[in-house]
């Protein structure tokens, strides 16, 4: 007789066997992450990537250099002096004394025994970068400046295309770069051997990694940010209110942010105390500023002055346009001030407007001394942005032609200092 199969012994005892444990379906493999830098992507992707990433600002630069030359190439009247020596005017002739011959050992005197502005009152990162170039690729000392301003304004625009893009959007950030490059009055300035260009690519290095939360890379170039110019103390100022808004909203104490504020911020007083040790006086960069270029402290009580008299007798084209371009700026930066401004890039911005404006320098030096404030930029590129293609296109292109040919009419047709 046959043994009873399994079911029919179940329904002998009156036991059902336990149903047999199936396992779930293996959930499938999650997508792969996209990368959030260029690091973690495969060799091709990766430089797919970049050329994404970089290629506005590279066609920017392009085509505000060509612009800028042509420009200015065009109104050197026959017999002048070259391209060339014209973007090492001014200030540039001296970081290029600086990086072949380095700094002077103390206060300078005229024949008749006055003192006078030195060296010493330009901030050291330049020149090691001029100096830097021209060992790399035995340039002149003036191509090297030349070149070395070209390298900082590609850095700049790069690092500022990418910081609008993660506070706006991809088109802002391009449309704020052409602005940057070629529509404000002074851009020329980027191209010259000024250090406008290298302070700008720092500046804006230390608000991404800020943003980022990248705290010691932060700290690090805000510190050379502050050996450049000493309106670095702007970037400070961004850098210690971003630590405070993050240490505020972690509520729990961290290193990293205050030691990134504590670094970037022995830079502008470490070069202030180098020249007090070289010179002597404590107050000696302060002294052989006002000496050479009647720079103090006044509150704005001169600025207000050129613009009062300025505005009331219309007397000189130049003092003219200065006086409503900086009006214009103020114009602008009051219209960023909005609860959707980032909190530090408002006051870097805001911080560079208070120290031109409110010292007595000269005042066709203003519009050149704003241009890295960025803020300006905001209200028209996020307008813009918004705008139809030929609109924007038209509105750009137009502007452009205006901000180069202001800039090249101020190194050509204007006998003073930018």
């Amino acid at each position: 007789m046959p043994s009873p199969s399994l079911h029919d012994r179940a329904h002998l005892t009156g036991h059902l066997p336990a149903p047999a444990v199936v396992a779930p379906p293996a959930a499938p493999p999650a997508p792969p992450r996209a990368a959030a830098t260029a690091s973690a992507r495969p060799g091709p992707a990766a430089l797919q990537w970049a050329w994404h990433a970089a290629w506005p600002a590279l066609a920017v630069y392009a085509g505000a250099l060509v612009l800028h030359l042509v420009l200015l190439a065009a109104m050197i009247p026959p017999g002048g002096p070259t391209v060339g020596d014209r973007l090492q005017a001014w200030d540039g002739r001296l970081y290029t004394q600086i990086a072949a011959e380095g700094y002077p050992h103390g206060f300078t005197y005229t024949p008749d025994g006055r003192l006078t502005g030195n060296n010493l009152a330009f901030f050291p990162l330049y020149p090691l970068l001029i100096r830097a170039v021209h060992t790399a690729t035995g340039l002149d000392w003036g191509a090297a400046a030349i070149l070395a301003a070209q390298l900082a304004t590609i850095a700049a625009l790069l690092i500022v295309h990418r910081l609008l893009t993660r506070l706006y959007t991809r088109r802002t950030a391009t449309v704020g770069i052409v602005l940057l490059a070629a529509v404000q009055p002074m851009s020329v300035t980027f191209f010259m051997a000024y250090s406008e260009s290298l302070f700008l690519a720092l500046a804006a290095a230390t608000l991404l990694a800020t943003h980022r939360r990248a705290w010691l890379t932060a700290g690090f170039c805000g510190l050379l940010a502050g050996l450049t110019r000493p309106v670095g103390v702007a970037v400070i100022a961004a850098l210690a209110l971003a630590a405070l808004i993050h240490l505020c909203r972690e509520r729990r104490l961290s290193w990293r942010p205050p030691a990134a504020t504590l670094l970037a911020c022995t830079s502008v007083p470490g070069y202030l105390w180098w020249v007090a040790e070289r010179v002597g006086p404590t107050d000696a960069w302060f002294t052989i500023q006002e000496a050479g270029w009647g720079t103090h402290w006044d509150g704005g009580s001169s600025l207000w002055r050129f613009l009062t008299e300025t505005l009331r007798t219309g007397d000189g084209w130049v003092p003219v346009s200065v006086a409503v371009l900086v009006l214009a700026h103020l114009v602008a930066a009051l219209l960023t001030c909005r609860r959707t401004t980032w909190p530090p890039l408002l006051v870097y911005g805001a911080m560079i407007i208070v120290l031109t404006l409110g010292q007595s320098n000269y005042y066709h030096c203003k519009l050149r001394l704003l241009t890295p404030a960025l803020i300006f930029l905001i209200p028209t590129a996020t307008a813009l942005a918004k705008s139809r293609p030929g609109t924007r296109a038209l509105v750009l292109a137009a502007s452009a032609l205006f901000g180069c040919w202001y800039g090249a009419y101020m190194l050509t047709a204007w006998h003073y200092a930018i």
